[in-house]
């Protein structure tokens, strides 16, 4: 019986480790960007029109960074496109993906919908702070930022996100 204490304290000890690890890294990976209002955004789609990040929108948006080279971008990119058919304010940027012929492919082959802005040198991307990819972010009806996620993130957090960003 004595040894069931320890063993308890020794599993929470390694359970707040981890947390702190996570912590951790979630935190260096958000050190550069934004937090409060959102930088603006601006670009043409792929599809040739003009996109501007709405300083106060209707509805909160989804504003995810992705890029073609990217492993991990290419599992969510089935939840980007879910939410984007209920979202369609949601907007993402390709980072430094190739052309947009290159870019339109990539969507073609995959079956994707989502509207994009290619950002071929990495501009868009370096003034919202994005080092990594996937990243997304939630704006909020005033503009704001709500929450930033580093990294494959589910389907059911995106949208939870979203709707609290609504409250």
């Amino acid at each position: 019986m004595a040894g069931k204490p320890a063993k308890w304290r020794k599993r929470a000890l390694e359970i707040l480790l981890f947390a702190l690890f996570v912590v951790g890294i979630r935190t260096w990976q958000q050190r550069d960007m934004p937090s409060g209002p959102a930088p603006s955004l601006e670009g043409t789609t792929l599809e040739g029109g003009r996109y501007e990040l709405p300083s106060h929108p209707a509805r909160p948006v989804l504003v995810h960074f992705w890029a073609t080279w990217c492993p991990i971008c290419r599992t969510d990119q089935g939840t980007i496109d879910s939410i984007a058919h209920d979202y369609p304010e949601t907007i993402t940027v390709a980072m430094q993906s190739g052309s947009r012929d290159q870019v339109m492919k990539h969507l073609k082959d995959a079956n994707l919908g989502f509207r994009v802005v290619n950002d071929p040198a990495g501009s868009i991307s370096h003034s919202w702070g994005v080092n990594a990819v996937p990243a997304s972010f939630i704006i909020s009806p005033d503009g704001k930022i709500r929450f930033i996620e580093v990294g494959y993130t589910t389907e059911i957090g995106l949208r939870i996100r979203l709707w609290l960003a609504a409250l």
